[in-house]
């Protein structure tokens, strides 16, 4: 087994630990005893815990991202990007993403280094998200109206909340309200964005 795959297997030892037990219970022995290896290799490939929980994360959020590209790049106008995003939702929900990083989240109140580092992850989904409002509100009343990486912020910080909260919830009910309300609104939005559109 190279380096790499040895790596590769600790990483996916560690979100498994992390979806089952949470950050408390992601020591470098329940990760070796989940992936049966010695736990002197996590040391030796990554130098902490910490980083082999962060190199967890950055390995699902690679993948989420990947997703996130393919849905969106189907989104022509804001009604379809509000669609994508309740996708992106329950993809989320459904995958394990947001319990590990609802994990790593509670564990930087006891490790307060793990914050920046979460930060620093969570900014190329703030650009993603400016990317694509840019893209589908290009040349509209809406796009000169609202600035781009406010816009962003704001999508990226409610949509983390709502995840956040139904994972600590348990219950998607009044998040699936939401996305059915914010879908409503979208196209009242993108109608009115229309006319005033015309109207010039």
């Amino acid at each position: 087994m190279t380096g790499q795959e040895t790596k590769d297997r600790i990483v996916e030892a560690t979100l498994s630990v992390l979806k089952a037990n949470g950050y408390a219970g992601a020591s470098a022995r329940a990760i070796a005893a989940e992936g049966g290896f010695n736990q002197a290799l996590i040391f030796y490939h990554f130098g902490a815990v910490r980083n082999v929980l962060l190199a967890a994360l950055d390995r699902t959020s690679a993948d989420r991202m990947t997703a996130y590209r393919e849905a969106a790049a189907e989104a022509v106008d804001i009604p379809a990007l509000v669609a994508v995003a309740g996708t992106i939702y329950r993809e989320d929900l459904g995958s394990g993403h947001i319990t590990v990083l609802a994990e790593l989240i509670a564990g930087a109140s006891a490790d307060p280094g793990l914050g920046p580092e979460i930060v620093e992850r969570i900014t190329p989904w703030i650009e993603f998200a400016r990317e694509q409002f840019e893209r589908v509100t290009d040349g509209s009343p809406l796009g000169q109206l609202v600035p781009a990486d406010d816009a962003a912020y704001a999508i990226v910080a409610q949509l983390l909340g709502l995840e956040m909260l139904t994972h600590l919830d348990g219950s998607t009910e009044r998040a699936e309200r939401l996305f059915q309300l914010a879908a409503s609104f979208a196209g009242v939005l993108a109608l009115g964005t229309d006319m005033l559109g015309g109207a010039r």
